[in-house]
């Protein structure tokens, strides 16, 4: 054992599997028998090699560690280091380190603690021996014990060392070197952490033993001065407590500062190891020290006790608390009772209070915030670093005070979240974090800890991996006491809890948390989880995205594909994206995790096309309009910081200095907002602003806020000076430290008092890593600091701007690229927020003026004018080209637009020709291809006098011509072929018309003449090897470049995926997401649009890994006739849902054909698979006018052997211009299947593998298809007979049973012959039989889907009651149809569809139970009686709701009936006037709006059974207003205000004497519109609409119309403008002019018109939208959407013969820009019978005009009119079915018509002509027929033309006609004045 030959063993770590081996009682019996004999035998060499041996034992040993023979041992050590033998005591050193090292292996629990204590005693009391030789090898033994690495031991060597340096001893200081130099330490380094013992024992011998201290600095290379004053935290304590008046004044002298200051310095920590002290005669003693020795330097003035521990409490108490966590059980004891003695001390100024036990907790409440930040600086390391010791005994601390204090502790929740999240993830800690966590969970109440579990359970689910055993068994307890104990307690937090399912061991908390959830529907959970997601705590974030991936991909797939599909799709699309886009735009700490899972999910929602769903964002922005002299807008602005900035940021930051920042900022609004801690107190006096003030928080910054209401955070001096050069800009290197230093800068800045106190709250939080607080105070800084006119402020304001804007200019710039693009966007946002205050003070100061003349309101109005000028003046002296410049550098399109269009605006006023305005057109050409508005391209393009090759590429590429656009790049490469960028761009349009052969080929040309380029065409080569199966290629590419393009990304992802590498494919496709989703944060939370290329990205990375993942369970044995079909239906739904442009969906279709081919199993069916995506990219390329491309495509798909690839080939020869080759070939081949398929039948072929059949379904759909369509072509090519062809549709009708197209086609084809026969025809049995196959066949096909629903609905109810809606209104218009028969069918259609639908059904149906005639009222009660009366409705709401609607009804129309008399009458009181009204709320049915009463249809891809065509949650009736309004004119409409039951308010308008059943259908009618507009691609993605709201007709004569909100007619607004140029509404010589115009001729008139009326009235609309929408991107989208509307309007207007335009009836949407048509009384072409007739066919004024830019009429309105009318056109018959119900439902006015013409026919006495004129139906067909001419493309504008002349006009040309009229001068200037033509 005692190694005799010298060799040595290996060292040994760790206990972990070495042989057991109980050495040490073996040995102990063999040293008997050793030491048994005489001296001669047990000689020196004996004991030195049985010390060796015990040394080798203590090495060895692992089994039995008694204390009884360890105390033997230690003690054979002892006697051995005395011995006389030097060899003897060396070895005995040796076994004593043998010993420790055993000690350390056992671990030191208390028992081996004092074991190590007496181990030092020994070696004390050998240092102090007499024999100098006993003391030499003591210290050799001791340096050998200090080589441990072990803290404790160390520590202690290094002390018994420190206590001999008083002598003068070579070996001591050559020992202190040693161990110094073994550890690789400086002597400083290797003393420090055990600083505190050593300098206590060294300055507490001092003043005896001086040589200690100067030994003691000699070695530690400091001198006496710097140690004594660095040890002074140690040192002082333990001073003061044993009263060392001798040390301290040592002190005094070495260090010139008197022993009171000493204290003062250092009160905290002396007071907490006096309170400490065990014994109360010992606390006593030091303090009456203490208390003297204050008063002594005081002149002997009494000092109280309290007054001293106050000075010092909130250290005092931070340092007793920690010492509560020490694990010796005595200590921590000590700790409470230290505290119960601070509690006693305060008390004793007052009362002699006894601090009993249960008083400790509340004596420590009032000191928890300040007591945690203390713990947190000593875990955060803010005073120097500390061991993990000192942390974990913290964190037990924290336990402790959690205990004590109890329930309470939820004052300071936010805090210790905070501190047990940030430590519970550090593993020497994470035992103490879940042991306090536990306690600190248990303490809570269940009403407290409801807001803790989501966080708690997240962290704990996060950190789960890391834990060992015991840390797991930590968690659980804590997870099962929220699912256990508090889980009935829970409420609404439940949900917060997050999903366990992915960790087996918590399988029964998720199955409990499982069965909870099974109830609740996928919408809900959904958007529970994604409520999660805006947590501010990133734990609980990165849970939520794991909940959602998990959702979205197992849980709730199917659902989640329902989401996205259709033409429009669901709302929770938007609410998906929104969540997704806000959590990777977030900031913070260990935000990559969280990005990487946002990106993941968004790859398997897909790239979800944007022209399908909208992303609703609120605007949190606040603008102080007062400059902070108004009290209440500034605590109104302080409380939204609080809200906006502050509370977020302080319940996400891990970084405990930064919350401590935050704590005090809203520490300090709080104050500021007179905010007290009596507010939480029941019954507390509070003034009833401040509660109102508090109660408009919500709920969770209130639960973080009022803790806060009793903090006591202070920083240093307010008054600190920031000097720093100007520009700040320049000096800085990163936007970071360029916010914050200005930001900081300007505070200090601040203008007037309230400013003051409220910027001056910020002063530490804005100077954090965090610039989020910065960024927002900015904008509002700079504004106070412009209006309050410090001209030597103002000009540094303007030069930061400047500096900023001119820097994206310069090239030879060294910002990096980050600094100067949010730096410019921060300047941009400041910019927005200044002239938003403009705007809105210009505002309130020109409605102040005309409320009130008075002088002091003038004097208000004059300062507010003066602050306004001060700040354009600012804005103003900013050069608007650099502006401009600047902002297209850093990609701001949207403002370089406005401020270039502001110059051309300018340029033109001032003449400017329209050559000298082509560089500006140049600029908007260039923006226009940035921003992907094709529209605005083409709008420019019509201004631009000679388009270059430059004009034209661009052009062509915004408008996808990429062929006409590689033609314009080829003819440059011709001119200079050695330019990289000519190249490229020839590239870029090779690539997205799919030629990757071209591209490779034309790469590869390029390379051999210029090599250097191949990085430069990296992505392009690599993209076209991996689309062409060159792998070889690929994996060069990868191997040599190492650039981040997304094709060399996507490149490493397929090379692992085909080397089946699966740990190298999760790390590529982990680091590919990072790569490709980097874009989309970058576009920010509002950028889904701008960042849509990289979202395509993440869904192609999506399909590779869904790709992968079916092949490998092919691997695994899976079924292909399972598998499969789900993939390929998978990867077409998620296709479907994308962008349908050749742009968007090539690239996908492309990397699913390189990834089937890459497949080794099942390659029969994937390389179908190939050929069937060839085939649809075939089917987009052709629809994009891609001939070539297309053509391509399909003999790719016949290589592939794709099934019935003539289909597309047949499509593609049509829509190429060869309609007969077309059918012919789809002839041929169909008959030539059919010819295979009977061959195979006939010789008994059956193909039943497995293969086949998953072909089969396809092959059968797609034959289908073909067949119908080649029997429609037969239809169009007019060259078969009608018969023929009606066969053809019948047959496939009947052999395609389960198809909707085929029965609604064969319906149709026999509806036009219908409509296609004589009159006579039509009464013959003939017409009816065709009619009856027509319905039939729409039944059918509306039983079997919805594609057709607007087509055949509408037209199968008109055939079938004529012969005997978006259904209802038709429906309900015939309900006094003469034919009993049909009524009685009819009636049950009405009871079935308002039984089924009550809530929209009883509104539609009450205007005929409320009907002027009386058969309709008469059928329509019985209706509903017969409802009422239903048995089997007797238990639904059926019957309450048709009572209520009833009840309803009839006070409705009271209300509109109620007379008016006196003109003065302003309002009506709904309790005095209509009490019955009042009393029917709160009712049940629901309130009648737009959103409310639409239907919506399934899409073809859901599931029809559980469809739910109206909003499930629509708002019923809460409450009326009492307030009813009186509107001013004629018919004095009166104003309803409804609360609804979701809280918001609704208003109505009442219209009495006015027959609104002509705006209810248009209303129907343009929501058809709608819906057809959505259908198509190209007016979706241009967001085409008609703006609608809900009409309620309540009889002939009443009804009421939704208000629309947010509008503003624009006739007030040009006023307004004009008024503000001086122009007068109506000039003197108006009346004059319009007399001589209306004598005049056309040409006359119309110069008269434009020299003495328009030369008045400049073009101003568009200030408007610069005023109302003065940040960029809004101004472009409100443009956008106004030209859209009044395009699509104006369209509709003409097709339906829309007069009366006049401003009044146009509105404008204040937050959108949309334009909104109200009042449509004239219709069908009213307005060309009035006396003054109208002679345009919409409104297109000048100022509508100029309203859309500098284009006007080109681009933006031409495209939307053209899109629109073509799309009224190709659905004629669904617009003339839905418009049919005029005549079955005739209107009040046609009724007046008709007795019209009976009068004049009577006295003319012509008996036959009144018989003719009765019939009204016959009159409403007469006013449809105009509109169906002009959906047929006839029109004229000579009205009196005859008809017979007339041609059908191509869209395009009619809309170019109508523009023309609407514009013609001649036409505007014979407008009734009224109309208001020069506006």
């Amino acid at each position: 054992m005692a190694h005799p030959d010298q060799s040595h063993c290996p060292e040994i770590n760790s206990s972990a599997n070495l042989p057991i081996l109980p050495l040490i009682p073996t040995y102990l019996a063999c040293l008997m028998h050793l030491q048994d004999g005489p001296k001669n035998e047990v000689t020196s060499a004996v004991t030195r090699i049985t010390q060796d041996a015990l040394a080798a034992c203590l090495k060895h040993h692992t089994q039995g560690f008694s204390e009884e023979k360890l105390d033997t041992v230690r003690e054979l050590i002892r006697i051995g280091l005395q011995s006389q033998d030097r060899g003897t005591r060396l070895a005995s050193g040796r076994a004593l380190v043998g010993l420790v090292r055993l000690y350390q292996r056992i671990g030191f629990s208390r028992g081996v603690a004092k074991r190590l204590n007496h181990v030092f005693e020994i070696i004390s009391t050998l240092l102090q021996h007499s024999k100098d030789a006993v003391k030499e090898t003591t210290l050799i033994s001791l340096g050998a014990v200090g080589k441990t690495s072990d803290p404790e031991v160390l520590s202690r060597a290094l002390f018994c060392l420190f206590t001999q340096l008083d002598r003068n001893s070579i070996l001591l200081k050559g020992s202190h070197i040693y161990a110094a130099k073994h550890h690789q330490k400086t002597p400083y380094l290797l003393v420090a952490p055990y600083m505190e013992q050593i300098s206590t024992y060294v300055v507490s011998v001092m003043p005896r033993q001086p040589n200690a201290l100067l030994e003691t600095c000699r070695f530690l290379s400091l001198s006496p001065n710097d140690f004594l004053s660095v040890t002074l935290p140690h040192t002082l304590p333990q001073l003061f407590a044993t009263c060392n008046s001798s040390s301290l004044e040592s002190i005094h002298k070495e260090l010139g500062k008197s022993v009171s200051s000493l204290f003062l310095n250092a009160s905290a920590d002396v007071l907490a190891h006096v309170f400490l002290l065990k014994r109360v005669e010992e606390t006593d003693q030091a303090l009456m020290f203490i208390l003297q020795t204050l008063s002594e330097a005081a002149n002997n003035t009494k000092i109280g006790l309290s007054n001293i521990v106050k000075s010092c409490i909130i250290p005092l108490l931070g340092k007793l608390v920690i010492t509560m966590g020490d694990e010796n059980r005595e200590v921590a004891e000590d700790a409470i009772q230290a505290i119960r003695k601070v509690e006693k001390a305060l008390e004793s100024s007052t009362s002699g209070s006894s601090g009993s036990k249960q008083h400790l907790g509340n004596f420590l409440k009032g000191y928890m915030l300040g007591i945690i930040a203390i713990l947190n600086d000593v875990l955060q390391d803010v005073q120097g670093r500390k061991t993990d010791d000192m942390k974990r005994k913290v964190l037990f601390g924290l336990n402790a005070l959690v205990r004590e204090v109890g329930s309470s502790i939820s004052a300071v929740a936010p805090q210790i979240m905070a501190t047990l999240q940030t430590t519970v993830c550090l593993t020497p800690l994470s035992i103490a974090a879940l042991q306090t966590w536990y306690s600190f969970l248990t303490t809570l109440s269940f009403k407290d800890l409801g807001p803790h579990v989501g966080p708690t359970t997240a962290a704990l689910i996060n950190v789960w991996p890391s834990l060992k055993p015991e840390g797991r068994s930590l968690a659980k307890q804590s997870i099962n006491y929220v699912l256990n104990d508090a889980f009935n307690d829970l409420g609404e937090h439940i949900d917060d809890i997050v999903d366990f399912s992915c960790i087996p061991e918590l399988a029964d908390s998720a199955e409990k948390i499982g069965a909870l959830r099974n109830g609740i529907s996928n919408k809900d959970r959904l958007e529970r989880i994604l409520e999660r997601t805006l947590s501010d705590n990133n734990t609980v974030v990165a849970q939520a995205l794991e909940e959602l991936k998990s959702f979205m991909l197992t849980q709730a797939r199917g659902f989640v594909r329902g989401l996205a599909s259709g033409d429009v799709f669901d709302p929770l699309v938007g609410h998906i994206t929104k969540a997704l886009l806000t959590v990777v735009c977030r900031d913070g700490e260990n935000i990559e995790t969280l990005r990487l899972l946002a990106f993941e999910c968004m790859g398997i929602l897909g790239a979800a096309d944007p022209d399908r769903f909208d992303i609703l964002f609120q605007d949190t922005g606040m603008i102080v309009l007062s400059n902070y002299t108004d009290e209440n807008e500034a605590m109104h602005f302080a409380l939204h910081l609080v809200q906006n900035a502050l509370v977020g940021a302080f319940r996400s930051t891990s970084d405990i200095k930064y919350q401590s920042h935050l704590a005090f900022a809203i520490q300090e609004l709080l104050k500021f907002c007179k905010f007290t801690p009596e507010l939480v107190i029941p019954g507390a006096p509070i003034p009833l602003k401040v509660r109102a003030r508090w109660n408009s928080l919500p709920k969770h910054v209130l639960e973080t806020v009022t803790p806060l209401l009793e903090a006591r955070f202070a920083v240093n001096s307010t008054n600190v000076s920031i000097n720093t050069q100007h520009p700040i800009y320049l000096g800085q290197t990163t936007y970071r430290e360029w916010i914050q230093l200005w930001t900081a800068f300007l505070i200090t800045r601040a203008s007037g008092k309230l400013a003051k106190t409220i910027f001056d709250a910020f002063r530490l939080a804005v100077r954090n890593k965090d610039v989020g607080v910065a960024h927002q105070l900015l904008p509002h800084l700079i504004l106070n600091i412009l209006i309050s006119g410090n001209e030597d402020d103002t000009q540094k304001i303007r030069s930061e701007i400047v500096a900023v804007l001119e820097d994206q200019l310069d090239s030879a710039s060294t910002s990096s690229s980050d600094k100067r693009l949010l730096s410019a966007q921060a300047i941009f946002m400041l910019m927005d927020h200044l002239n938003k205050w403009i705007r809105i003070v210009r505002q309130e100061i020109s409605m102040k003026r005309s409320e009130s003349k008075r002088s002091r309101h003038n004097y208000i109005l004059n300062e507010a004018e003066l602050q306004v000028t001060r700040v354009d003046s600012i804005l103003a002296s900013i050069d608007q080209v650099l502006v401009a410049k600047a902002a297209f550098e850093c990609k701001s399109y949207a403002r370089s637009l406005m401020n270039f269009e502001k110059q051309i605006v300018s340029l033109r006023s001032r003449g400017t020709s329209r050559d000298d305005l082509q560089v500006y057109y140049d600029r908007l050409h260039e923006i226009y291809s940035h921003l992907d508005e094709p529209d605005g391209m083409e709008g420019i393009s019509a201004f631009i006098s000679l388009p270059s090759i430059e004009h034209q590429i661009r052009q062509h590429e915004s408008t996808g011509r990429w062929t006409s656009a590689q033609s314009c790049w080829e003819l440059r490469l011709q001119q200079s072929p050695d330019k990289l960028d000519y190249h490229l761009g020839l590239l870029r349009c090779l690539r997205n018309l799919g030629h990757y052969d071209s591209l490779r080929t034309h790469i590869q040309g390029v390379l051999v003449r210029n090599p250097k380029w191949e990085r430069a065409l990296a992505g392009f080569r690599v993209e076209g090897a991996w689309m062409s199966g060159d792998w070889g290629i690929v994996q060069g590419m990868v191997e040599r470049c190492q650039e981040d393009t997304w094709e060399l990304a996507i490149a490493r992802l397929l090379l692992a995926l085909r080397s089946s590498d699966e740990s190298g494919f999760a790390n590529a496709i982990s680091m590919t997401r990072l790569q490709l989703g980097t874009p989309i944060t970058a576009a920010g939370e509002r950028g889904y649009r701008r960042a849509y290329d990289a979202v395509l990205k993440l869904h192609l990375v999506r399909d590779i890994e869904t790709i992968r993942k079916s092949v490998l369970h092919l691997h695994e044995g899976g079924a292909k006739g399972q598998i499969l079909p789900e993939l390929f239906s998978e990867l077409s739904h998620r296709l479907d849902s994308t962008l349908p442009t050749f742009r968007t969906r090539e690239p996908i279709l492309s990397v699913h054909r390189t990834a089937f081919s890459l497949s080794r199993v099942a390659t029969t069916l994937f390389k179908r698979a190939v050929g069937r995506a060839w085939l649809d990219s075939a089917k987009i390329a052709r629809k994009a006018g891609h001939w070539q491309t297309a053509y391509s495509a399909v003999l790719q798909a016949q290589e592939c052997q794709a099934p019935l690839t003539f289909f597309q080939s047949a499509k593609l020869v049509k829509a190429s211009g060869e309609p007969l080759r077309a059918l012919y070939e789809l002839d041929s081949a169909l008959k030539t299947a059919e010819e295979r398929q009977q061959l195979q039948i006939s010789q008994g072929i059956i193909d039943l593998t497995e293969d086949i059949q998953v072909d089969d379904d396809e092959r059968k759909r797609v034959e289908a298809k073909a067949k119908l369509l080649r029997a429609r072509w037969m239809q169009d090519s007019e060259r078969f007979d009608v018969s023929v062809v009606a066969k053809e549709l019948t047959d496939l009708a009947r052999n395609l049973s389960e198809f909707e197209s085929a029965h609604f086609h064969a319906g149709h084809f026999q509806d036009e012959c219908y409509k296609a026969l004589s009159s006579a025809e039509k009464k013959s049995s003939r017409g009816p039989r065709m009619n009856l196959f027509t319905v039939r066949s729409y039944a059918t096909a509306i039983r079997l889907g919805s594609k057709y629903a607007y087509q055949t609905i509408p037209r199968l109810l008109t055939l079938w009651l004529d012969m005997v809606v978006n259904g209802l209104p038709q429906i309900v218009s015939r309900v006094d149809h003469r034919n009993k028969q049909v009524f009685s069918t009819l009636s049950l259609l009405i009871v079935a569809v308002l039984e089924e639908y009550p809530q929209q059904g009883l509104w539609l149906f009450m205007s005929v139970v409320k009907s002027t005639k009386a058969t309709r009222e008469t059928r329509g009660r019985g209706i509903l009686e017969q409802i009422r009366n239903n048995p089997k409705n007797a238990k639904t709401i059926v019957p309450t709701l048709v009572t209520h609607a009833m009840s309803m009804t009839t006070e409705l129309l009271r209300l509109c009936d109620h007379p008016i008399k006196d003109d003065a009458t302003k309002t009506l009181s709904m309790l005095r006037d209509f009490p019955a009204l009042t009393r029917l709320t709160p009712s049940p049915l629901i309130i009648p709006l737009q959103e409310s009463m639409t239907v919506s249809l399934p899409s073809t891809s859901s599931s029809k059974s559980v469809h739910q065509p109206f909003p499930p949650d629509a708002p019923t009736i809460a409450a009326f207003y009492d307030e009813v309004d009186i509107m001013k004119s004629l018919a004095k409409p009166r104003k309803i205000t409804i609360t609804g039951s979701d809280g918001k308010i609704y208003m109505f308008l009442g219209k009495p004497k006015d027959d609104l059943r002509k705006d209810a259908r248009l209303m129907d009618f343009n929501s058809i519109i709608n819906k057809l507009l959505r259908t198509n691609s190209e007016s979706r993605r241009r967001q085409l609409r008609i703006r609608t709201y809900s009409v309620v007709t309540l009889n002939e004569e009443c009804g009421f119309i939704q208000w629309v909100p947010n509008t503003t007619p624009i006739r007030p607004i040009l006023l307004k403008y004009y008024s503000a140029r001086g122009i007068d509404a109506w000039g003197r010589d108006m009346s004059v002019n319009f007399q001589k115009i209306k004598e005049a001729t056309e040409k006359e008139a119309s110069r008269i018109f434009e020299e003495k009326v328009l030369s008045l009235y400049p073009p101003i609309f568009h200030e408007w939208f610069l005023d109302t929408f003065p940040e960029p991107t809004a101004w472009l989208s409100s443009r956008l959407a106004y030209g859209r509307t009044a395009a699509v309007m104006s369209m509709v207007g003409f097709i339906l013969g829309l007069g009366d335009r006049h401003l009044e009836n146009i509105l404008l949407d204040v937050n959108s820009g949309d334009a909104v048509h109200v009042d449509f009384n004239c219709l069908f072409e009213k307005g060309k019978t009035l006396e003054t007739p109208e002679r345009v066919p919409f409104r297109l004024t000048n100022n509508m005009v100029d309203a859309l830019g500098v284009t006007g009429v080109e681009g933006v309105f031409r495209n939307a009119s053209e899109i629109t009318l073509q799309l009224l056109r190709d659905n004629k018959d669904v617009l003339m079915s839905v418009l049919d119900a005029f005549i079955h439902d005739p209107l009040v006015e046609w009724e007046d018509e008709k007795r019209k013409m009976e009068r004049q026919a009577r006295r003319a006495g012509d008996i036959n002509a009144v018989k003719e004129s009765v019939d009204l139906r016959k009159l409403a067909k007469t006013a449809l027929i105009p509109i169906d001419r002009k959906l047929r493309g006839l029109y004229a504008k000579d009205s009196n033309r005859n008809d017979k002349r007339d041609k059908e006009i191509s869209t395009s040309n009619l809309v170019q006609m109508l523009i023309e009229e609407a514009t013609d001068l001649r036409n505007l200037s014979k407008m009734y004045p009224g109309w208001a033509p020069w506006h």
